[in-house]
């Protein structure tokens, strides 16, 4: 373990780092998180700085484009900036069932106008009774994300 670093991690194969004790790997995913951590931080600084420097300008021009948010390009000397402003849009889910029920009422199909899902919180179905379970299992589907695996010293 003395000479296995990060810098030279990626040349030895998963299975052969598989053979590593757990101390070692510990150690190897520690410093890892460490520098990602780290890494974020600086990069989060960094932007920052840009938004800092770059924000005003971009919006003088999104407003002098007629908008208010969106993407603008400019230069500054050699380097081509795009600053981009995004929408986020959310919507109150209780006033958006009001509006269908509004619009079923009225003959209309909601459908038309707005995009509906349902959910089924995994809480709830849990405990749910057997007999209510049955109802929604066909139109449940389990998948699984990336496993992961995290690891700390035992006391000895």
């Amino acid at each position: 373990m003395n000479s296995l670093t990060l810098e030279h991690i990626l040349a030895i194969s998963v299975g052969d780092l598989s053979t590593y004790s757990s101390s070692a790997l510990f150690q190897l995913k520690n410093e890892a998180a460490d520098r990602l951590n780290k890494a974020k931080e600086i990069a989060e600084h960094i932007d920052s700085a840009l938004e800092t420097k770059y924000a005003q300008r971009a919006q003088i021009l999104r407003l002098a484009a007629g908008k208010d948010t969106g993407i603008v390009h400019f230069d500054d000397g050699l380097v081509r900036i795009t600053a981009d402003l995004p929408k986020k849009i959310e919507w109150d889910q209780s006033k958006l069932a009001e509006i269908t029920k509004r619009i079923t009422s009225n003959g209309d199909n909601p459908a038309e106008y707005i995009d509906i899902s349902y959910r089924v919180s995994e809480t709830k179905f849990t405990a749910w009774p057997e007999s209510l379970k049955s109802a929604f299992i066909q139109a449940r589907t389990l998948k699984t994300g990336k496993p992961s695996f995290r690891l700390s010293l035992t006391k000895e």
